[in-house]
């Protein structure tokens, strides 16, 4: 592969995995982003425009991807809507990006015979109760509980049957929690760091004692790279590095990183059909392709995290704002 196409590249994940292959890799790189609020320039502007291509359009655009996707030798599908609280509020987005822009993208994919590699979410799964010792495999039943998940759930559906009925060349990948620098901060890490930067306490849901399974954005990266260089076409692999953590863990360590103490927490009304736990078992994916996370220490991936937020005021504070004023409105 000497080109790939890589849709939502200048988002949070989309963009570290573009950084990723540029760093580790020789191929060329174009970018599809449509260039949302979630979405940043300044992720991509230190790449060499050599190796780096950036086309601001929608993926559910017709001519527009089956231009883009015949140039391309494999294509890298990262772009979504995804955060909850949003799509509980106007799900009509979600539907329009997660389904109809993945649906667009395959079947370009299937014109022109290019590989191609979906990049999903656990949340499709459901949750689980927080005294199951279970995680989720590849062979877990799909139960999403919000827009967002169940946009998501369904284009996994399509994408595994355009491998069955069309032979598309195709993998999927589902993945935890990733965290990380360039993560808009209406998301739940980056919103209680810069809160907490700023002198104020940060906010829970409910009782905070929710679950997610944390992935540094770098390790979602690479082990993405591998599925797609070495993944057998048409199996899905679950991306998961070892990172359950409570919110109420993770708001303290933010605490705990930045001096203040562990108690300084204000407690909001719990968000509806708030998942309780999310663990993602990742066996398949290292024992056949010999992946493993360079962050299996979540605190010092957390506190590097941490780090980064502050010394990029000037890229988060603009937004900082109106992203408080949106969840005030919703008394969060």
């Amino acid at each position: 592969m000497q080109n790939i196409l890589v849709t939502g590249g200048a988002g949070f994940i989309g963009s570290n995995f573009v950084q990723h292959v540029v760093a580790c890799t020789d191929m060329h790189v174009t970018v599809l982003d449509k260039l949302t609020y979630a979405a940043t320039r300044e992720s991509l502007d230190e790449l060499p425009q050599s190796r780096v291509s950036l086309v601001v359009g929608d993926i559910a655009s017709e001519p527009e991807v089956d231009r883009l996707v015949a140039e391309a030798d494999a294509v890298v599908h990262f772009a979504a809507e995804s955060h909850n609280d949003n799509s509980l509020h106007d799900p009509s987005p979600f539907i329009r990006t997660n389904l109809v822009g993945t649906f667009v993208l395959l079947e370009a994919a299937r014109r022109h015979g290019v590989r191609f590699h979906h990049v999903s979410t656990d949340e499709v799964y459901g949750d689980l109760e927080l005294d199951d010792p279970t995680r989720f495999t590849e062979a877990t039943p799909y139960q999403p509980s919000s827009p967002y998940s169940a946009s998501k759930a369904g284009s996994d559906h399509l994408v595994r049957a355009w491998v069955r009925s069309f032979g598309v060349q195709a993998t999927i990948s589902n993945c935890s929690n990733n965290y990380g620098p360039w993560q808009h901060i209406e998301k739940f890490i980056p919103r209680q760091i810069t809160e907490v930067i700023e002198g104020r306490r940060p906010r829970l849901y409910g009782d905070g004692l929710n679950v997610r399974d944390w992935i540094h954005t770098r390790d979602h990266s690479s082990a993405v790279l591998a599925i797609l260089e070495r993944g057998r076409i048409g199996e899905t692999y679950l991306i998961g590095a070892d990172g359950e953590r409570s919110n109420l863990d993770v708001v303290r360590a933010i605490l705990r990183t930045l001096g203040r103490s562990e108690d300084d927490i204000e407690y909001v009304t719990d968000r509806a059909g708030h998942d309780r736990r999310y663990a993602i078992d990742s066996t398949k994916l290292r024992t056949e392709l010999g992946w493993m996370p360079e962050f299996s220490d979540f605190d010092k991936g957390l506190a590097d995290t941490v780090a980064w937020y502050q010394e990029h005021l000037d890229w988060w504070r603009p937004a900082k704002s109106a992203t408080e004023a949106a969840y005030a409105l919703k008394g969060q």
